[in-house]
């Protein structure tokens, strides 16, 4: 009899609203492919993070202190570089209010097309640089990309949709969550585009066990 060893799974705690959640994303297919995990995205809102824990956009945070603002900037390009990031581009709207796409993203989850909305609207904020908080430009996008937009975006000011949303924030930040990208292995919580070493760690001596 063959025992079969149960898939390992990754966790990550998602908005559109983060460009290193994009550049996450972008890097973690061959991650996973290497450590046999699965991947679950779980829509969280950046703002209702920041506002529970008290913690601020990087941009905000290191304002006053140029030297480390620029290294953060330094290090995204290198991150980008290395990964051969060629179609990312800060959006000119940047910071953008992402309530209407994160709700957008429970209803995508709902209707069972989750991954494929993440991909759309991750192209349009970091690669085509639409302002997606503009309901207008939103429904127009995901209409050109293979949804309804005007029905999915209308199913976003469904109470279901706006609690579940409000419900799986307040959840990551039980958890420990402070800001996004997080990822979870098990209980084992990791920050940032930079721990993904630490992450494939993770996941390999889970496997390894």
């Amino acid at each position: 009899m063959v025992i079969q060893t149960p898939r390992k799974t990754l966790e990550l705690i998602f908005d559109f609203g983060s460009p290193n959640a994009y550049l996450t994303l972008k890097v973690l297919p061959e991650l996973l492919d290497r450590t046999g995990a699965d991947l679950v995205v779980t829509p969280c809102l950046l703002g209702g993070i920041f506002k529970a824990t008290g913690n601020r956009a990087p941009m905000l945070q290191y304002a006053d202190i140029p030297a480390k603002l620029a290294y953060e900037n330094l290090e995204m390009r290198r991150f980008i570089d290395r990964h051969g990031l060629t179609r990312f581009r800060l959006n000119p709207h940047f910071p953008v209010n992402t309530l209407l796409v994160m709700r957008g993203a429970i209803v995508a989850e709902d209707e069972g097309n989750l991954d494929d909305y993440i991909d759309a609207v991750n192209r349009a904020m970091w690669e085509e640089g639409l302002e997606m908080d503009d309901v207008e430009v939103a429904a127009a996008f995901l209409s050109a990309n293979g949804f309804d937009g005007p029905a999915l975006l209308a199913r976003t000011q469904e109470p279901e949709i706006k609690a579940k949303l409000a419900a799986n924030t307040e959840a990551a930040v039980a958890r420990g969550a402070f800001g996004i990208p997080t990822l979870f292995v098990g209980s084992e919580m990791f920050f940032g585009k930079d721990r993904l070493d630490q992450v494939e760690a993770a996941l390999s001596e889970s496997r390894a066990r």
